[in-house]
């Protein structure tokens, strides 16, 4: 072969690579993408990762499988994902609890508040106070001054120590100037297990996302009793926001949702999924669902997203330092 053959060939090989490589991040997602839902079916995080992907394969063109890796409040699912292959075909429901208030207390868990690559957050979810309907508490007032009463005497349910349903209520006791230990904490593995303790019983009192119980409020079953945002909520327009009901520093309690991907995740796949987030703004389905959930459309870009996380992660970490509920 001639030195102008042999270049030429050389130059169309190397043609062929570049066009197959941008073909293939193009291509970007080939096969299904899997969704980590790090809490148990039922629960705020399960409803909002199936909310996701009953629309994004829509936008992405391949199907989107929610699955629950539970345990650790969260932490199990997290840290899957944050140790798996940065191809985007695993990614996670990121949740407050595990992603921003576990890494603030717990200096222990395995990854950052920032050791993941941001793709967008999707929405907001109001933390509501509530009871059985048949329980005698009619107010948070009434449930301190129980408190204050029978110390030792009430549980509560969660879905693990360093979680939004744990912190929401030890920011009660802590604003009421009750000790920690003054209701005792009964951890589930998520929400929905959460929920289903007070439904049975089983637990005198639950601080929770809206989303996992807004239709046993509705149904009459729960009883809320303090709502964290600013103004009365539109879906629970009779229960009082937490100023109203003398508490207006749990405000700073609030759920939200995201979607991570592992560290190091391409340009090119964070590039996809950020313009699929764009369309899901829009999409009257998901719109629907979200609302339907008692949750708020909040969807941002990944450096919004960033932004939007640090400044939770400072407030659960000077939370847990004046608490004293660092876990070193």
């Amino acid at each position: 072969m001639s030195k102008k053959r042999f270049f030429v060939a050389i130059l169309a090989a190397l043609a062929t690579m570049v066009l197959m490589s941008g073909m293939a991040f193009a291509e970007y997602p080939t096969k299904p993408v899997t969704l980590v839902a790090p809490y148990g079916p039922g629960g705020a995080s399960d409803l909002a990762a199936r909310a996701l992907a009953a629309v994004a394969p829509n936008y992405v063109k391949e199907p989107v499988v929610v699955i629950n890796r539970t345990g650790a409040g969260g932490v199990v699912g997290s840290t899957y994902v944050a140790r798996s292959a940065p191809d985007g075909y695993t990614l996670l429901l990121s949740r407050v609890g595990c992603n921003g208030v576990a890494p603030a207390i717990n200096m222990k868990t395995p990854y950052t508040w920032d050791g993941f690559t941001f793709l967008g957050l999707l929405e907001l979810n109001p933390v509501v106070y509530v009871v059985q309907s048949t329980s005698p508490f009619k107010s948070l007032k009434e449930v301190v001054a129980a408190i204050k009463k029978s110390p030792g005497k009430y549980s509560y349910s969660t879905s693990g120590p360093t979680t939004i349903l744990n912190m929401g209520f030890q920011k009660l006791l802590a604003d009421a100037n009750l000790p920690s230990t003054a209701v005792k904490m009964v951890p589930y593995k998520g929400g929905g297990g959460a929920k289903t303790a007070l439904l049975g019983g089983h637990v005198d009192f639950l601080c929770i996302n809206l989303a996992t119980v807004i239709d046993q409020i509705q149904a009459g079953k729960l009883r809320a009793l303090a709502v964290t945002t600013p103004e009365r909520f539109p879906m629970i327009s009779d229960v009082p926001t937490v100023k109203e009901a003398g508490f207006p520093d749990l405000e700073v309690i609030i759920g939200w949702s995201g979607l991570w991907g592992p560290p190091k995740l391409s340009e090119e796949v964070v590039n996809v999924w950020t313009a699929a987030l764009q369309n899901v703004a829009k999409d009257k389905t998901w719109l629907k669902m979200t609302n339907s959930l008692g949750s708020v459309p909040y969807i941002k870009s990944p450096a919004e997203t960033k932004a939007f996380v640090e400044k939770q992660f400072k407030v659960y970490r000077e939370l847990g330092q004046k608490l004293g509920l660092i876990i070193k």
